[in-house]
């Protein structure tokens, strides 16, 4: 009787254990079969060599680095233009610039003194940039029918208050942050915006590109003073992302967050500021003694700079944490890119950081500009459940195939047009990843632009606007920093480029983005 006792509750610890490691197995795989949660981190001119796992040696990035070792990192991802405006208008729509609507940066000057900082405070009307049109179909809309909840935080520059092409009317269910891309040249602006309304900052006005004082000591930390404000912004868009973080975390979620680090002007925590210099030792200021210059003066540009991506870094790092805490990670991809490459104004040096790592970073290769420093981005993809830990890919991707990728991420079914494609099947290994024939830029901006992309080879018309005909041609395989023009000995890839511009180019709508030297093409 004993024995049979000793059985039975042996027997029963032996189902209960069971059954408790069962109900494990079983949670774990209902974790990993329920859709993820997505967070799509762009950070703001940001280039391809300003982070660690890219070859950065003078700044510090250990978390986003470390999402890499977790995850995929990618060598060929490009943004869709090598500015903000146009980069983010294809992110969200899955169109290139050849058929977005927004093909350029365009401040809707027609509205008024717009670049009057002081003006925009009295009257909301003059922020923003020009909008999508009112019939756009965004990656929030359609996450939104997966019944995912929406929101971003950080930079918009996608259309103006009072419009309806607001982060609100174009999918997203949450918003904080720069309605207006020119009001994010300070980080201490006296409003942002929660949803529709003005969220107003403990900051006094400054405006952005206001100078030192005329007799004041560029070499003396007081004559900064009135650029380091009370709140943050980024501070304050951090907080704002995990509070709608934690608020729908028992859901599906997809948040953006726009970062607008680390484009200038050059304002970071004194913490992080500090650090730096005791890094890099003393330094010449970046300063002017006018009122309207090339954004903020800074008393230690470099250690500024550092300092800002350092700081997004460490909000990173939060990030992860909290999700692991929270068992939200394995089953969240974070992708964490740059909407274009490095800037070369208002106190930022990317040829001191080399900012570009193997391209160049140079003016005239760098933001605004199709060569590869312009456009070729930094992109880390993390999803513990999918993706194979420490895996790189040298997978040609852009900015427009990131809709494809979440709708099938997400399970929606939808015959909205993109020009990209899907590379699930890269991120997880799944099946045989489809590729790009070719990629193609149209940019509005800095005199005309079209690029294209197509294996190999790179070409690219420049300066169209101002009556270049001429197309240059990379092999980037021998070539990567396109210092050897070679289209004089492959004359068939002009007639090829020709080709996919004509296959490729709708008339946009918007006068301000059209290129007479492109619309002659079809004459």
């Amino acid at each position: 009787m004993k024995l049979l006792r000793i059985f039975i509750f042996l027997s029963c610890m032996v189902f209960m254990w069971g059954c408790k490691n069962g109900k494990v197995a079983n949670q774990e795989h209902v974790a990993i079969s329920q859709k993820p949660n997505i967070i799509y981190i762009l950070a703001d001119d940001l280039g391809y060599g300003d982070l660690g796992v890219y070859g950065q040696t003078k700044i510090e990035t250990p978390n986003i680095d470390a999402l890499a070792k977790e995850g995929m990192l990618f060598t060929q991802h490009y943004s869709a233009s090598p500015v903000c405006a146009p980069a983010r208008a294809s992110l969200l729509t899955g169109l290139h610039g050849g058929h977005a609507s927004i093909r350029g940066n365009d401040e809707w000057t027609e509205r008024g003194n717009v670049w009057n900082y002081r003006a925009m405070i009295a009257d909301s009307t003059l922020e923003g940039q020009r909008p999508m049109p009112k019939n756009t179909v965004t990656i929030a809309d359609l996450l939104k029918s997966a019944n995912y909840k929406t929101g971003i935080v950080g930079k918009w520059g996608l259309g103006a208050p009072q419009t309806e092409s607001i982060p609100t009317e174009m999918g997203f269910d949450y918003f904080f942050g720069y309605n207006c891309q020119r009001l994010a040249h300070t980080y201490t602006p006296v409003h942002l915006y929660e949803n529709e309304i003005r969220y107003h900052l403990k900051n006094d006005t400054v405006a952005p590109h206001e100078g030192l004082a005329k007799d004041s000591d560029e070499f003396s930390l007081m004559a900064y003073a009135k650029y380091q404000q009370p709140d943050y912004s980024p501070e304050l868009i951090f907080e704002k992302m995990m509070a709608f973080i934690d608020k729908n975390k028992k859901q599906p979620f997809f948040m953006y967050w726009a970062s607008p680090i680390p484009h200038v002007p050059l304002q970071a925590p004194q913490k992080w500021v500090d650090y730096y210099v005791d890094k890099f030792g003393d330094e010449d200021p970046y300063y002017f003694k006018k009122e309207r210059g090339s954004y903020f003066p800074t008393r230690y540009p470099h250690a500024s700079y550092a300092a800002m991506i350092s700081y997004l870094d460490e909000n990173v790092g939060k990030l992860v944490s909290y999700l692991k805490d929270e068992g939200l990670y394995d089953n969240t991809l974070i992708i964490f890119t740059s909407d274009n490459g490095p800037a070369n104004d208002g106190g930022a040096d990317p040829v001191w950081f080399n900012s570009g790592g193997e391209l160049q970073e140079q003016v005239g290769r760098g933001k605004g500009y199709t060569y590869e420093g312009g456009i070729r981005v930094p992109m880390i993809a993390t999803w513990p459940a999918r993706i194979k830990a420490g895996t790189t890919s040298d997978h040609m991707s852009a900015f427009y195939d990131m809709m494809p990728t979440f709708n099938e991420i997400a399970h929606v079914q939808t015959d909205t047009p993109t020009d990209g494609i899907s590379f699930y099947n890269t991120l997880t290994n799944t099946d045989k990843q489809k590729e790009h024939e070719y990629l193609y830029w149209e940019f509005a901006g800095y005199n005309g632009q079209v690029a294209v992309r197509m294996g190999k080879w790179k070409m690219i018309w420049k300066n169209i606007k101002g009556g270049n005909k001429e197309v240059e041609l990379y092999d980037l395989e021998t070539d990567i920093r396109e210092e050897h023009n070679i289209m004089d000995q492959h004359p068939e890839m002009l007639e090829k480029f020709y080709e996919i511009v004509k296959k490729e180019h709708k008339t946009p709508e918007n006068e301000s983005f059209r290129i007479d030297g492109v619309e002659a093409l079809f004459k």
